[in-house]
């Protein structure tokens, strides 16, 4: 009997803290150092882009990524231009189907696409930019 409530006490705790973790979800992720154009991928709003360049070029390197609308071709914004290594987080607020159009010199970089939900959403602070 104390077998069975102890069993069922864990499993409870166990579905409860997986609730309470975070519900971000890969969708694709992509790495390189060269000029490319990614395959697409599909995401629904809300989403976020995880990305890092790394380089031995501290400002002689450049990355330049733009999202591109995998259906039509039609350009839908910049999402990255630096020519010093970094990283962080972009959030868009818009779904759709999508490409990733990048153009790197002397650089390594890195791309994780993740689908997250509202209440995650709305707990994003985007940085401060340097002046």
């Amino acid at each position: 009997m104390h077998a069975r409530t102890l069993i069922a006490i864990v499993l409870f705790v166990v579905f409860a803290w997986s609730g309470c973790a975070t519900a971000a979800e890969t969708v694709r992720e992509f790495r390189g150092s060269r000029s490319t154009t990614t395959v697409e991928f599909e995401v629904r709003a809300p989403w976020i882009l995880d990305w890092r360049t790394i380089t031995d070029y501290p400002g002689q390197m450049a990355v330049d990524i733009s999202l591109v609308d995998a259906r039509t071709g039609a350009f839908e914004g910049s999402v990255l231009k630096t020519k010093w290594p970094g990283n962080g987080v972009r959030l868009f607020e818009q779904g759709g189907r999508y490409q990733f159009k990048i153009v790197s010199n002397l650089a390594e970089w890195r791309l994780k696409v993740q689908q997250i939900t509202r209440e995650e959403a709305e707990q994003y602070t985007p940085r401060r930019q340097a002046q």
